[in-house]
Parts: C-alpha cells; sequence; structure tokens
C-alpha cells in the first residue's frame, strides 16, 4: 500500500482527492489546518518546518505519495498569506521531502495549480524575481503593497510561479527517480469558491468565469486526473501541466501551448 502525503486535506479538492487516493489504495496522510491526520499551518517558515519534521516522523523518512493541495484564494487577507501558502507551502514541501520521495516505490508528486497560472506569464509576473530569490518578505510586501488588485496578483503570481517552480525541477526530481506534475483546475465548487462569491471584489468575476463545457467542475473531477498522474498508466508524464478546466484555458490562449 503506497504512503502518500496530501496537504489541504480536509474541504473542497484536498477532501476528494484523500477518498479518491483512498479507493486506489493509498495510505494518506492529510495535512490541513484541522480535521487532518498532521495539523499545521503552511503560511509561516515555522509552521511549514513543523509540519515537514511531523511528516519525516510519521512516515520513517519514506513516502511513495505526494500531493500539494492547500492554497488560498484571492479575497484572502492580508494578500501576502496567499503568496505563503501557494508558493512557499508547495516548494518548501517539494524540496524537503524528495529525499523521503527517492526512497518509495514508484514515487510520484502532484501540485495543484490554477487555469490563472497561463494567465500571467512568468516575464510580465511582478512576483517572478522575489519568488525565484526564495524572498517570502518582499513578495508578500509587494501585493499586501498592490492596493485592491494585490489579491489577483497574489493568486495569479503565486500559481504562475509555482508551475514555473515544478517544471524547474524536472531535470533533478527526473534523476531522482520522482515523477512531478501539475494540474491546473478552472473554477471548481469548492468551499474556496463559494468564499469568493461572497467577495463584492470577485463575485462577479467568478460569475463569469463560464468554461466552454458551460459548468464548473466537481471537486472529484479534479481528484481523478490526480490519482491518473500518480498511478502506473502515467509513467512517462513528467513536467507536464494537466489542465482541468472545462476547455478555458483553450478558449482564452488558442495558439499558446
Amino acid at each position: 500500500m503506497p504512503t502518500t502525503l496530501l496537504t489541504g486535506s480536509a474541504s473542497g479538492i484536498g477532501a476528494a482527492t484523500q477518498a479518491a487516493l483512498q479507493a486506489a489504495g493509498h495510505r494518506v496522510i492529510g495535512v490541513d489546518l484541522r480535521n487532518a491526520d498532521i495539523c499545521g499551518d503552511l503560511s509561516s517558515s515555522a509552521g511549514r518546518q513543523a509540519v515537514l519534521q511531523q511528516v519525516l516522523a510519521q512516515t520513517g523518512g519514506v513516502l511513495d505519495g505526494l500531493v500539494l493541495c492547500a492554497g488560498l484564494g484571492p479575497q484572502v487577507q492580508p494578500a501576502s498569506k496567499a503568496v505563503s501558502v501557494n508558493y512557499f507551502g508547495v516548494v518548501d514541501l517539494l524540496d524537503g521531502l524528495l529525499p523521503a520521495l527517492e526512497k518509495g516505490r514508484q514515487p510520484a508528486a502532484v501540485v495543484v495549480s490554477s487555469v490563472a497560472s497561463a494567465q500571467l506569464p512568468w516575464e510580465r509576473n511582478p512576483l517572478a524575481a522575489a519568488l525565484q530569490a526564495g524572498d517570502e518578505v518582499q513578495a508578500g510586501q509587494i501585493v499586501d503593497g498592490a492596493g485592491d488588485k494585490g489579491g489577483q496578483l497574489a493568486y495569479a503570481g503565486s500559481k504562475n510561479a509555482v508551475t514555473v517552480a515544478v517544471r524547474q525541477r524536472v531535470r533533478t526530481w527526473g534523476q531522482a527517480g520522482v515523477r512531478l506534475n501539475t494540474v491546473a483546475p478552472g473554477a471548481v465548487e469548492t468551499p474556496l469558491l463559494q468564499a469568493g462569491l461572497q467577495d463584492t471584489r470577485y463575485a462577479q468575476a467568478i460569475k463569469d468565469f463560464v468554461a466552454p463545457l458551460g459548468r464548473r467542475a466537481d471537486p472529484a473531477e479534479i481528484a481523478a486526473t490526480v490519482v491518473f498522474l500518480m498511478g502506473p498508466q502515467a509513467s512517462f508524464v513528467h513536467g507536464t501541466q494537466l489542465f482541468v478546466d472545462g476547455g478555458m484555458d483553450a478558449m482564452v490562449r488558442p495558439t499558446q501551448f
């Protein structure tokens, strides 16, 4: 039975992914703020290190899988918190757990990004330099100083940067024998989306964000894609971002792929 660590396990895509992985035969260790096997806060360096220590203690330093679902939306205040969770909460766990994954059986990892990651190109991402340098304070200052645009910048900028971070690790992880990919959902019926709908700054944009398939995804549809990427049928899929967005990216960027 493979042992897989899953962040953001308590709700939304994370909860659906936990159920899907368990149905596929995984032993899942869930991480979240509450209602999880490991309760921890990924929005601070100290919190991330505490989670890493607990993971290594519970697994004996051996992991077969890693799925990083934990994330915050643009409505979160301060906006810098979204950057901390969406970017640093991913890269710190990726780097900290690679040695454990190297010891696993047919190891694989999946990061849940977003279709928004492709809407803000890396070369125009105001957070790119700070995030590439690992400067959490500077990145936070940029988004907190952006006023009403800070939330969307934090979300799109962090998701773009985390997808780039995964792609930049493709050689190192491949040489280590660990597959690493991202999933980019579009609009998904989750508590996170509902929170956005309650925020007057973002409600209309969310309502207008309608994919060609004409509906939002169910979390189970994202989870099914994650399970595929974690399994043997995806054994040669590495460094890929797989859009699960009802056609949104193709509609917005038909000539860019």
